[in-house]
C-alpha cells in the first residue's frame, strides 16, 4: 500500500537531479508568496478576518494546545488514511472547504475549475461555494469521479434557491452544504478600508448571473449591465429571517445529504439531527465573520451530541498534524481553506495539488511516526494537553 508520505521522496529524489520544490512547503511561506503575487484588496479580503482577527489567530492557536501521544512498536509502516462519508469512499478524511473568491484567485480567473481539477486527479472531494467564478455546471463537470459538494447561500428569494439546488442536483454534485453564519456580512476592517469587495465588483457571481430565476428578476441581463446585477445579487444575498422553521422546506429540496455548515453547539446539532439533517459542519468560518470561541474546542461537544451522524470541520488548520488532531477530537473529515488557496494563487491546479500533497504526507507521516496506523484509530486518548 503507497503511503502519502511517500509524496517527500520523490521531492529529495528530485533533488538529486538539481530540483527544487516549485512551491512553499509551509503555511506561513505560502501565504508570504501568496501575499506578494495577490492584488491588494483582493488579499485583504482573502487574508482578513472580523474584527481585529483574534478569533482568526484563536482558531491557529487552539491547535498549538494539542500534542499526540507516541506510542512506538505499533506497526505503522502502512497506514490506511481512507474514509467513507455519505455513501463515497475518499482516499483520505480531507476536503476543500468553499472559498467565495477562489475563482479569482488564480491567473486565468478559473480558480473553481482549478480546484475541480485538482480534486478530479486527487480523490480528495471539494466543497464548490455558490460564489464561483464559472458556473457550477462546468466546476461539476471537472470533478470528474471525485463525488463533491455544493454550498448554499441561501438567498432570501426561495425560488432562486430552489434553483440552485436543483442544478446543483443536475451537475452531480452529491451533497448540499448550508452555510448558516453569513446571512449579513461580518465587520471586516481590511475589507472596509477599501469600502468594496469582490463580488461588489461583479467577481464570482456566475451562478446567479447564468440562473434563469435570477435573471428573471433582471429588468436588464447582467451581460447589458453588469453593475445592476451585482447590486440585485448584494440586495438578495442572505437571508436574515431563516430560522429553525425553515429547515423542513430546506430539508424537503433535496433528496441528497443536506449538512447544515457553521454549527457549533450542541443543542444545535441535536434540532438539526431532530430535523432530518444528514451532517453537521462544525466551522466559525475561519473567524471570519464574528468573534467566537475557537473552532476546534467547540468540536468535541458537537461531535457528542450528533452521535453517529459525520461531522466535518474547518477553521485554523494549516498543517498536516493539524488534521490528525481535529479527526482526534472526533471530526470525520477536516477542511483545508487558506492553505490551498494560497497554493492556488502560486500555481492554479498543480499549486492547489501540491498543496494537499504536502497535507496529506504530515498528516500521514504525524500519524505513522506517533505510532498509528488507521485514522480510526485518532480517538481523543491520543492526544495531551500541553498549556
Amino acid at each position: 500500500m503507497a503511503n502519502f508520505a511517500d509524496f517527500q521522496i520523490g521531492l529529495y529524489f528530485a533533488g538529486l537531479g538539481g530540483q527544487l520544490p516549485p512551491y512553499p512547503l509551509t503555511f506561513a511561506g505560502l501565504e508570504a508568496a501568496a501575499q506578494e503575487k495577490m492584488e491588494h484588496r483582493l488579499w485583504d479580503y482573502v487574508a482578513g478576518g472580523a474584527g481585529d482577527g483574534h478569533t482568526q489567530q484563536s482558531n491557529i492557536d487552539a491547535f498549538h494546545r494539542w500534542g499526540v501521544l507516541p506510542r512506538m512498536l505499533s506497526g505503522a509502516a502502512e497506514r490506511d488514511l481512507s474514509v467513507e462519508l455519505f455513501g463515497h469512499r475518499y482516499p483520505a478524511p480531507v476536503f476543500m472547504a468553499p472559498i467565495g473568491v477562489l475563482g479569482v484567485m488564480t491567473d486565468d480567473e478559473h480558480g473553481d475549475l482549478a480546484a475541480a481539477a485538482a480534486s478530479a486527479s486527487s480523490g480528495i472531494p471539494m466543497v464548490a461555494s455558490t460564489l464561483m467564478q464559472d458556473p457550477m455546471e462546468d466546476v461539476g463537470a471537472a470533478l470528474g469521479d471525485t463525488p463533491g459538494f455544493f454550498q448554499l447561500y441561501t438567498p432570501h428569494d426561495r425560488e432562486v434557491a430552489e434553483s440552485f439546488v436543483h442544478r446543483a442536483e443536475a451537475a452531480g454534485f452529491q451533497g448540499i452544504v448550508v452555510t448558516l453564519d453569513t446571512w449579513t456580512l461580518g465587520f471586516r476592517p481590511r475589507d472596509l478600508q477599501h469600502a468594496t469587495f469582490p463580488q461588489l465588483r461583479g467577481y464570482c457571481l456566475a451562478n446567479y448571473f447564468s440562473d434563469p430565476v435570477f435573471r428573471s428578476r433582471l429588468q436588464a441581463t447582467p451581460e447589458e449591465d453588469p453593475g445592476a446585477a451585482a447590486i440585485a445579487w448584494a440586495l438578495m444575498f442572505g437571508n436574515p429571517t431563516l430560522t429553525w422553521n425553515d429547515l423542513a422546506w430546506l430539508r424537503g429540496l433535496t433528496d441528497l445529504p443536506l449538512l447544515l455548515k457553521g454549527i457549533c453547539h450542541p443543542d444545535d446539532v441535536r434540532r438539526a439531527k431532530d430535523a432530518g439533517v444528514d451532517g453537521i459542519y462544525c466551522s466559525n468560518h475561519g473567524g471570519r465573520q464574528a468573534a467566537s470561541a475557537p473552532a476546534l474546542d467547540l468540536l468535541p461537544a458537537v461531535v457528542d451530541a450528533a452521535d453517529d451522524m459525520p461531522v466535518l470541520f474547518d477553521s485554523g488548520v494549516r498543517s498536516g498534524a493539524d488534521v490528525v488532531k481535529a479527526l482526534a477530537l472526533g471530526a470525520t473529515a477536516v477542511g483545508i481553506g487558506r492553505p490551498y488557496g494560497y497554493g492556488a494563487v502560486l500555481g492554479g491546479q498543480a499549486g492547489i495539488e501540491f498543496v494537499l500533497s504536502c497535507l496529506l504526507a504530515e498528516a500521514d507521516l504525524t500519524m505513522g511516526l506517533n505510532g498509528y496506523a488507521s485514522i480510526t484509530e485518532l480517538t481523543r486518548e491520543v492526544l495531551v494537553r500541553v498549556t
